[in-house]
C-alpha cells in the first residue's frame, strides 16, 4: 500500500504560480512512477503530468507544457507540480497518483494509488 497526500492548493490570481507537494508514506516510494490529474467542475478526471520512479523521464499533457513542472524527491518521498502562469481554465481538484514501474504513465486507469485531492481555484 502506498498512502498520498496532497498540499499546496489554494486562490491565485491568473498569471499567478502555485507548488503542489504529494507526500507519500507505506512502500519505498522511489519503486513508483507518479502522475498528477485534475478534475474539473463537471468535467472527467483528466491526466497533467508524469514522472517515472527515478525522475529523469516526463511528460505532459499539451496545457501544461511550458508551464508546469513535475519533479520528485526520493529521499523526501515527495513529488511536486510546479504550476506558474495559472489560468483560469486550470481551476480543478489536484491529484496526485502512483503506480509500481518503471516508466512513466499517462493513463488513469493505469494508476493503482490515489491522493485525496487539492482544489486550485484560478481567479480572472
Amino acid at each position: 500500500q502506498v498512502q498520498l497526500a496532497e498540499s499546496g492548493g489554494g486562490l491565485v490570481q491568473a498569471g499567478g504560480s502555485l507548488r503542489l507537494s504529494c507526500a507519500a508514506s507505506g512502500r519505498t516510494f522511489s519503486g513508483y512512477a507518479i502522475g498528477w490529474f485534475r478534475q474539473a467542475p463537471g468535467k472527467e478526471r483528466e491526466f497533467v503530468a508524469a514522472i517515472d520512479r527515478t525522475g529523469t523521464g516526463t511528460f505532459y499533457t499539451d496545457s501544461a507544457k511550458g508551464r508546469f513542472t513535475i519533479s520528485r524527491d526520493n529521499n523526501r518521498n515527495t513529488a511536486y507540480l510546479q504550476m506558474n502562469s495559472l489560468r483560469p481554465e486550470d481551476t480543478a481538484v489536484y491529484y496526485c497518483a502512483a503506480v509500481f514501474g518503471i516508466g512513466w504513465y499517462q493513463g488513469r486507469d493505469t494508476y493503482q494509488y490515489w491522493g485525496q485531492g487539492t482544489q486550485v481555484t484560478v481567479s480572472s
